[in-house]
């Protein structure tokens, strides 16, 4: 398959942005899949309600084809198509945080199909609010089933590079525009029951969403391996966020931390084993390894997080075969999305975590 790539830079005029997001919506609606950019990371999009597309996603990502789809529309008012019904603290959130990175989990209307859910009776819906998301969306006719656009498992991509480097003849087309805000996945709450849970975290944090609704629950199996649960929603049940190379996290005082990720990577470089670290500023300069991520301050829990998927990926592009990173949990434990990198890192890492 022959994939184009669609460029759109901010000096571009209106109107030749219009054009080319014309042509990727056109793309959609012919049942083609289209990668293009959200506030949280690239997107790989077909039409939502198109059993064939969301085959087409599946296979272009080797994904499980039990592993939901989310889908992303950008008018509130579409809301009532592809739902059953609308929870009152649903829309409670929806008012407080769309368009923005919360994926809600509904039961779903009967015009979704199952290829789409993952076969279940729930449908998973956002509201993106990156501009060039939203346009796309209305022009590829309001719907937009999209995971992240990269192969499954491995690390969601923030830049279009690592998009293309993933889906170059595997997708229709690639649009490449600014790179992402926020660098980690939306949010994602299930708001079918009485009382609204959490089962991805992500930049929009428990206690944002207590401030609205009041009582929310976190699911049990966000930070634990041993879930054989079928997922509800995307990232909970398969290995996710994972570098090529074997990533273990590292917690305790950080002089030990720093001890023994040192004679960890010592041990490596005996071996002629290439290795990596990703580390907070505060530290940076005290560790030995082939190559050394600073993550920036360690009370910037955005830093983090808008860099973590970057970091793995260079790791790829430069054969880290062995990685180590700082654990956040303690850092970041009251502090925005910590949750959401520590749930990454886990299951970037596999769950493979050391306390020193």
């Amino acid at each position: 398959m022959e994939t184009q790539i669609v460029t759109i830079e901010k000096a571009d005029a209106p109107a030749y942005i219009d054009e080319k997001l014309e042509r990727a919506g056109a793309c959609i609606r012919q049942g083609g899949l289209v990668a293009f950019p959200t506030e949280t990371v690239y997107g790989l999009g077909g039409d939502a309600l198109n059993p064939e597309s969301s085959r087409k996603i599946y296979a272009a990502k080797g994904r499980p084809s039990d592993n939901p789809l989310i889908v992303h529309i950008a008018d509130l008012g579409h809301l009532d198509s592809i739902v059953s019904e609308i929870p009152e603290h649903a829309r409670k959130l929806a008012d407080a945080f769309w368009p923005g990175p919360l994926t809600m989990i509904f039961r779903k209307s009967e015009l979704v199909p199952r290829q789409t859910t993952g076969g279940l009776d729930t449908v998973a819906v956002r509201m993106p609010s990156h501009p060039l998301a939203n346009r796309f969306i209305e022009k590829a006719g309001g719907y937009v089933a999209a995971p992240s656009a990269n192969l499954s498992g491995k690390p969601s991509p923030t830049t279009a590079k690592y998009v293309i480097q993933d889906m170059m003849g595997r997708i229709d087309m690639i649009i490449d525009a600014d790179g992402v805000e926020i660098g980690l996945e939306s949010t994602i709450v299930d708001v079918t029951g009485d009382v609204p849970m959490i089962l991805r975290p992500g930049y929009i944090t428990q206690e944002m969403l207590s401030k609205v609704v009041g009582e929310t629950d976190m699911d049990v199996t966000i930070f634990d391996s041993s879930s054989t649960q079928a997922p509800k929603a995307p990232g909970m049940k398969y290995r996710h966020y994972a570098p090529k190379g074997e990533l273990v996290i590292v917690e305790g005082e950080p002089a030990d931390v720093v001890r023994y990720i040192n004679e960890q990577t010592s041990l490596h470089e005996q071996k002629g084993e290439k290795t990596g670290v990703i580390g907070t500023q505060e530290l940076i300069e005290k560790y030995h390894a082939d190559s050394i991520k600073n993550a920036g301050n360690k009370d910037d829990s955005a830093s983090v997080a808008r860099q973590l998927y970057t970091f793995l990926r260079e790791f790829d592009d430069e054969g880290i075969e062995y990685m180590y990173t700082q654990s956040f949990a303690d850092a970041f434990a009251d502090k925005g999305i910590g949750q959401a990198i520590m749930n990454r890192l886990l299951k970037a890492a596999g769950h493979r975590v050391i306390k020193v």
